[in-house]
């Protein structure tokens, strides 16, 4: 995440998978005030056998387009809501990236941090199945809960 105030919103990501039990590292990592950390985070990423990178960031939000440049891994990026434009800002600037730079984007703010690491979740579960079944039964669970609680009452005139 591009700053300590993104933490609120991306601790959610994180909690995600924990509970699909994918390892994971959560840093605060600055395309502005630590461009040499950034660069070497995102070309060594691979190397350290990291798979899948989500990256939030608010404001200007280079973050995710700017790490997305430099290594071949997948990009999640999470438009964190900032308190000028509610989070647009943070969502243009991922989503507007050039031709030949891709970057994922997920929705703004908690939803979009939970959904990044389900996104990342079933990238990862391409080729690992024990995820692939920690997720197929996160989804099992998600749709019985809301099965459950879709009768509201019934109404006899």
């Amino acid at each position: 995440m591009g700053s300590k105030s993104d933490l609120d919103t991306m601790r959610l990501a994180s909690e995600v998978l924990r509970e699909l039990e994918i390892p994971h590292e959560t840093k605060i990592i600055s395309a502005h005030r630590t461009p040499d950390l950034m660069f070497e985070f995102a070309k060594k990423a691979k190397d350290r056998g990291i798979k899948v990178i989500i990256a939030g960031a608010g404001g200007a939000a280079h973050l995710p387009g700017m790490v997305a440049s430099i290594t071949e891994l997948p990009v999640i990026g999470v438009p964190v809501k900032s308190s000028n434009l509610n989070g647009l800002d943070s969502l243009l600037s991922i989503v507007q990236m050039p031709k030949g730079v891709p970057v994922g984007t997920v929705a703004i703010g908690q939803s979009g941090a939970e959904n990044s690491a389900l996104l990342a979740a079933k990238i990862l579960a391409l080729g690992d199945e024990e995820v692939s079944k920690r997720l197929k039964n996160r989804i099992s669970e998600n749709s019985n809960n809301v099965a459950k609680d879709s009768h509201i009452g019934t109404w006899l005139e």
